[in-house]
Parts: structure tokens; sequence; C-alpha cells
């Protein structure tokens, strides 16, 4: 029983040495986490993920996280007698919709600032109407107006550094304000892909209701752990990618060009799949890579 116990110990001790290397290289930088999904709707899926975001910080990164809230919003919506009505899976939004929808993501919001705060870091709630953060201009659907949902223009990140800085977890909701002050819902992936670019940020990690990446998806043996954006590009021109993961693949290569070192396509329905990826040799989902960075991808992941 002893030898066992002290296994156990020592399995322990292996993976804090393989987790040193990454919290030395990654040690305050920046990582935008994109919380959605089926990690938010289950409660224990939830507190893994804030577990997992607040042991990031308290070993010296910089998170912050972008949430989502569209299961909540569509359930609040039943309630009104309203049914949710999608155009390329972005949600149609009238002027009650946009009400219902600010009311839950504000309500979401808070509900995590309380969980980050329980665990002993510091969090604030924002929305991307704060300090500027987050400002658009009205979004169409192949030329189709659905209502108040918004495209990102501009970042104005200061309220994020300012955040930061004073050792606060910023936690945002994406809603964001256009030039005349109207209020729109914005897309959670696009206002994380727009933040992270804006803050130069070292990571992206989407959490979604998928392992990663496959070239078919049907096919479970051609899934993909590493990629480049070029790569990347190669699987969407190739009729590859549809569905809801071709916006988020466009999302993730448009960061990469746009200065963000690595973006991370997650699996949010396993326990602390963050940790698991950023802290481990082999990782478990989808990461991409910049083009120069190719050298890191293993022979046997170049696969197509």
């Amino acid at each position: 029983m002893q030898d066992k116990n002290m296994d156990t110990v020592l399995q322990k001790a292996e993976v804090l040495i393989e987790a040193l290397p990454y919290i030395q290289r990654f040690n305050r930088k920046i990582i935008v986490v994109k919380y959605g999904g089926s990690a938010m709707s289950n409660e224990e899926l939830k507190r893994n993920v804030i577990k997992d975001v607040t042991l990031l910080k308290l070993v010296g990164f910089k998170p912050i996280i972008v949430h989502g809230g569209g299961k909540d919003i569509s359930r609040w919506v039943g309630k009104v007698g309203k049914e949710a009505q999608f155009v390329n899976g972005l949600r149609v939004t009238d002027e009650e919709t946009m009400e219902i929808a600010e009311m839950v993501l504000g309500r979401v919001n808070k509900h995590l600032v309380s969980m980050v705060q329980e665990l002993g870091v510091k969090a604030v709630g924002i929305s991307g109407k704060d300090g500027g953060l987050l400002q658009v201009e009205k979004k169409y659907a192949d030329g189709q107006d659905i209502g108040y949902v918004g495209e990102v223009k501009k970042v104005e990140p200061k309220v994020l550094y300012d955040l930061l800085e004073k050792d606060f977890l910023p936690i945002v909701a994406p809603i964001g304000l256009d030039e005349n002050f109207q209020t729109y819902n914005i897309n959670a992936d696009d206002a994380a892909c727009a933040i992270a670019k804006a803050v130069g940020a070292e990571k992206l990690a989407f959490l979604t209701d998928i392992e990663g990446l496959y070239k078919d998806i049907n096919d479970k043996s051609s899934f993909i752990s590493r990629l480049t954006a070029t790569q990347a590009d190669e699987l969407i021109a190739g009729g590859f990618i549809g569905g809801g993961m071709l916006p988020k693949l466009g999302n993730c290569t448009s960061a990469i060009k746009n200065g963000v070192n690595r973006v991370h396509i997650l699996d949010g329905r396993i326990p602390h799949c963050l940790l698991l990826e950023i802290f481990t040799n082999k990782g478990i989902g989808t990461a991409i890579i910049a083009d120069e960075d190719s050298h890191m991808l293993a022979e046997d992941e170049q696969h197509f």
C-alpha cells in the first residue's frame, strides 16, 4: 500500500515538473479563454473551467474570459413566448431579444465573477460597452438583416489593461455599441478573437463541444492535433470544414495572422481540458500555430 501511495505521489511530482517549462514560458503573458457550450450548462464542468482559469492566474498567467450564453438566452426567449431564430448560426435579434440577451449575459457574467472570487482571485465582470471596449457596426448574414447583431470594428483594450495591471481577472460579456451608442449582441467567438488580437494575447483558447479538428468529421482517425494557419486555410478552401466549425476556424487563422502566438480548440466537456492542453507535452485538443513555427509539427501530424 505504501509503495502504491509513493507511486501516486511521484506521478503527481512528474506532472508538476512537466508543467514547469510552460509556467516559465508563459509567465505574465495574456491568454484569452472563450468559454461557452456545454461546459457552461453543466455545473461541475463550469466549476472545473473556473478552477483552471483561476490556476492559470495564480501561476502567473494573465487570463481574460470572454463568455457566451446562447443556451440561456434561447431558454429565456422561450419563456416570453418567442421562438429563437438563427441564420447561418447567428441569432436573429430584434429589440426584445436584445434586451433579453443583455439581461441573461449580465446574469451569467456576475455568476462567473462570484465563482472566481470564491476561489480567492479578484475578478471584474464587464461588457463590451464598458470603456468602449467593443465598438461594432451592424452585421448581416448573406445580405439578410438579422437585427441587433454586431460586427466588431474596433477594440479599445485600455479597460482590460487597467484591470490586468491591478491584478484583476477580467470577465467579458459579448455586447457592444455602434457609433450611435445602440446596443448590439456579438458572437462570442468573434468577440474573443477581436480581443485576443487587440491585446496581443499569447494564446486564445476556444472551449467547444467537440474534441478538436478533424479533416473528415466522420473519420475519427483524421483528428488533427497541430496545424499551421496556412494548413487551416487549405482545409477551409478544400471544403473539408463546414457547419459551426467554419467561422470558428476562420477566427483562429485570423488571430494567428494578427499576432496571437497560438490558438487552441478544446473540448470543454473534458474536465480540466485547459490545463491538459497548456501544461502537458502532448495536449488533448487542436492547436493552430504560425507558419514560421511549422518545425514544431511532428512529421506524423503533417498528414494533408
